[in-house]
């Protein structure tokens, strides 16, 4: 139990670090850039964290039992928990849902945190984007917040 608050307290350090880090400059772009580059910490960690964790792991048929792979044994690694629901809806995209992310919980609900709660899902997508990518599955991934602690996280397959 311990490591899953040290992982949030991380993750929220990082966050914090970024949000310094922008509101330094005025420049809308700057803000983003450093986002951008949370979410880049996640690609490399979903990276090397599947590449781990599927060692020992048969390969999979198509991308949606990729795609139910990271929804029941990856997010339950890494959250503790499974995604509570996916869906499929046109050819290559997917919406995964949490009702109750775990790096959203901590934040008060209200509509005045709905904007600097995307800055907290930058670093899962950049996960589930690099998680992904070494398991051959080139994808965009971007996420919502309609109401605090759910979020959906909607993975667009990119063809190749």
């Amino acid at each position: 139990m311990a490591h899953e608050d040290i992982f949030v307290f991380f993750h929220m350090e990082m966050v914090d670090f970024i949000h310094r880090e922008a509101s330094l400059s005025k420049d809308n772009t700057q803000k983003e850039k450093w986002i951008s580059k949370l979410e880049t910490l996640g690609y490399h960690v979903g990276q090397r964290l599947i590449e781990r964790f599927t060692k020992e792991s048969s390969h999979f048929k198509d991308e949606l039992d990729v795609i139910k792979f990271i929804c029941k044994d990856l997010w339950n690694y890494i959250y503790k928990k499974q995604v509570d629901n996916l869906r499929k809806y046109q050819q290559g995209v997917y919406v995964l849902q949490d009702n109750k992310f775990t790096l959203l919980v901590q934040m008060s609900t209200g509509i005045q945190y709905m904007e600097s709660a995307a800055q907290y899902l930058a670093f899962p997508c950049g996960l589930i984007r690099g998680a992904l990518s070494n398991l051959g599955v080139n994808c965009i991934v971007t996420a919502q917040v309609s109401a605090i602690p759910a979020c959906k996280f909607q993975i667009q397959i990119q063809k190749t």
